[in-house]
């Protein structure tokens, strides 16, 4: 009889454990993305992003579903869409950016959120305890975009002779284009260089900006990262050649697109290690013990085509430091 008891248990146990096994295999994670417009989620880098969730085994439509949520570059309406993420009961935010990121923050003290390409140091905003231990419920991946404006401003002196005003061109409303500005300030005054403050709001501003920079007698512009800029690239290049105003970007697109030049962080490598982390959390781990990374790599791209086309020479101190040049 207790044989028969201790079997009849075995067996029970075993069919729970198998239960137990079928709906951890069964489970589907829901992941929620968070973003100004829509340029990373459908770019290389978003698919990058995918590539590597696949080969940790998650499968769209199987055991993974996104439910993706983009504010069409109208930031007021990033904290309702956070909220609406909230409510469906994600399992994870990814948050694109700054904005996005503030949205998450202010929407959920528990659903784990990790943030890419934050521009701003997430520890002064108030995002994290600290880089190495967050605390709370974010972790994720800077691009330290705001603390490398004084470093494009140095690059855009040397490849235009005698600079001495540059248009800085950024968008009040978006915490890491604000903090650009304001670091460009500081490194400006380091650099003897005049600023000029072009605000823009919506792609609609960028023609006047350009024409306000021109008027203004700026010798080149600066961009600051903003989705606002990245979705709209090819209008940003188009309008800098027909107003023949050098300008450095940010991200190494703008450059491939036709731009002069860009100077900014490597993001290939974050992208994908950004789906390590979704996986390390969707497993158990806690965004309050995963570091915050910072990027170690650093791309400065220049296009020769359009710097011919604007009668500069590329000096060969860029040359040698350049990552590319396109020809």
């Amino acid at each position: 009889m207790r044989r028969k008891l201790i079997i009849a248990f075995g067996a029970a146990a075993l069919v729970a454990h198998f239960d137990s096994f079928a709906q951890q295999q069964a489970k589907v994670a829901k992941i929620g993305w968070l973003e100004t417009g829509v340029s990373d989620r459908n770019s290389p880098l978003g698919e990058m992003f995918r590539s590597r969730l696949r080969e940790l085994g998650y499968v769209e439509g199987k055991n993974l579903i996104f439910e993706y949520r983009s504010a069409q570059n109208k930031l007021d309406l990033l904290p309702a869409l956070a909220d609406e993420l909230v409510r469906l009961n994600v399992d994870l935010i990814v948050t694109s950016a700054t904005p996005p990121t503030i949205a998450a923050k202010n929407a959920t003290k528990t659903i784990p959120i990790v943030f890419i390409q934050l521009a701003i140091d997430p520890v002064k905003a108030g995002f994290v305890n600290s880089f190495a231990r967050p605390g709370g419920n974010i972790t994720g991946f800077t691009n330290g975009a705001a603390a490398l404006a004084g470093k494009r401003l140095e690059l855009v002196k040397q490849l235009v002779p005698k600079l001495s005003r540059v248009a800085i061109m950024w968008e009040p409303k978006n915490g890491g284009s604000e903090q650009t500005w304001k670091d460009c300030q500081i490194a400006a005054k380091e650099l003897s260089l005049q600023l000029q403050s072009e605000e823009v709001n919506s792609a609609d501003d960028f023609e006047g900006a350009f024409k306000s920079a021109v008027q203004a007698h700026s010798g080149a512009i600066l961009v600051t990262p903003m989705i606002l800029a990245n979705t709209n690239r090819s209008k940003l290049v188009e309008l800098a050649a027909k107003a023949r105003l050098p300008a450095i970007y940010y991200r190494s697109e703008f450059a491939e697109d036709g731009g002069l030049m860009s100077y900014g962080a490597d993001l290939n490598e974050q992208f994908r290690r950004i789906a390590s982390h979704v996986d390390k959390i969707l497993k158990g781990a806690k965004p309050a013990d995963l570091p915050v990374e910072q990027p170690t790599k650093f791309e400065l791209v220049i296009n020769g085509k359009t710097a011919k086309a604007l009668n500069l020479k590329i000096p060969q101190s860029l040359l040698i430091s350049a990552d590319k040049v396109i020809e």
